[in-house]
Parts: structure tokens; C-alpha cells; sequence
């Protein structure tokens, strides 16, 4: 493995967490600047740079994420009021770790995206 990123030191354990969910594939745990009143990220264990470099032999790992990502948002309660799932991809998008990594949002009224 050539990087070496926070999401890195954490599956590693080198890095405390709040888990919240965690199986052979992926954890989630809470963010630790959090843009919502509830907000989880969902980090893959194989590593991933970003969702610009997936491969159609990681098809599974991202229908995984996504199940994961709903089954965690309906046990936090956020299904009834609704939630937001986000996929930030390189410095222009946002995103601040390069890895692959879903952002799970709710707990309140998020503004549209469009």
C-alpha cells in the first residue's frame, strides 16, 4: 500500500473511532467535524483513491456501501425525515481524504442541491 491517509490509520486502529457499524467489507463512523446533526461516513476496507478510478471488479463493494450506508441511516432514525448521500471526488469536489468514501447526512432540513 503506498498511501497512507487518515481512513488508512483508522482501519488500522492507529487512530481512535466511533464506530457505528463494521463487517468484512467497510465501517462507518461518525465524523468528527460533522456538517449535520448526524453525519457517518462509510469507508471501504479495500482502499480506493476515489470513484474516478472505480473498475467494474468493485461493482460489488459499491452496491455494498450503499446498503450499508440505508441500513445504517434507518438504524440512526433517519429514514422518516430523510437523508443525503454524498460522493466528494478530488480537491474540486470536495473531497479532503483521497479515499473512496461515502458521507451519510440527516437529523435535519439540508438544503437542495439544485
Amino acid at each position: 500500500m503506498t498511501e497512507s491517509t487518515v481512513f488508512h490509520k483508522i482501519l488500522a486502529g492507529e487512530i481512535p473511532s466511533e464506530r457505528v457499524h463494521e463487517d468484512s467489507r467497510c465501517i462507518v463512523i461518525r465524523d468528527i467535524n460533522p456538517q449535520a446533526p448526524v453525519h457517518l461516513l462509510c469507508i471501504p476496507k479495500e482502499y480506493i483513491r476515489d470513484i474516478s478510478v472505480v473498475t467494474e471488479s468493485q461493482e460489488s463493494i459499491l452496491g455494498h456501501l450503499l446498503l450499508v450506508a440505508s441500513s445504517v441511516a434507518a438504524n440512526e432514525g433517519l429514514v422518516a425525515g430523510g437523508f443525503r448521500v454524498v460522493v466528494n471526488c478530488g480537491e474540486d469536489g470536495g473531497m479532503e481524504v483521497p479515499y473512496l468514501h461515502l458521507h451519510i447526512l440527516g437529523g435535519k432540513k439540508l438544503p437542495s442541491l439544485g
